[in-house]
């Protein structure tokens, strides 16, 4: 069993063959990766890559404060509401006044 410090997921497990011949488990830290959007994959901007720097800032400025802020990308977020508007406007829903 290995110690419970390693034993979070948030650690990378990487085999490694030691000179002796033995293949061994090394627990590193996993790299800093930028922020993606969800849609297309595009890098975010507006957001600190660096974990240490995401986690000492406020919530205000670890993403953008828009709708999908940090989740899509302006490009992503401006195609899925004009795709939101034009299917509400194609689709419109039957009003009560209309009935007579």
């Amino acid at each position: 069993m290995v110690r419970p410090m390693y034993r979070s997921r948030s650690l990378k497990r990487v085999i490694r063959r030691t000179p002796g011949g033995r293949v061994v488990v090394h627990y590193e830290r996993r790299k800093n990766t930028p922020m993606r959007c969800g849609r297309c994959g595009a890098i975010l901007s507006g957001v600190p890559i660096k974990d240490r720097e995401r986690r000492k800032l406020p919530k205000s400025m670890k993403r953008p404060e828009r709708m999908f802020g940090g989740v899509l990308c302006p490009r992503c977020l401006r195609e899925v509401l004009k795709e939101a508007v034009r299917s509400s406007i194609a689709s419109p829903s039957p009003s009560p006044s209309s009935e007579g």
